[in-house]
């Protein structure tokens, strides 16, 4: 429901901004598939912050 959402949003916008976790013991951010799904089929620009 929340990929659907999010794409569903993504339609109407020119930039859609979603969190990822900062994760102890691992480089970089990690994506959840929420975030996987709508990376790649957004039809707008993605900017990934992380969230704490």
């Amino acid at each position: 429901a929340a990929r659907r959402a999010l794409l569903d949003a993504a339609a109407d916008t020119d930039l859609l901004v979603v969190g990822a976790r900062w994760r102890h013991g691992h480089v970089g951010l990690q994506l959840d598939l929420v975030n996987h799904v709508v990376l790649h089929h957004a039809p707008c620009p993605i900017a990934i912050v992380p969230r704490t």
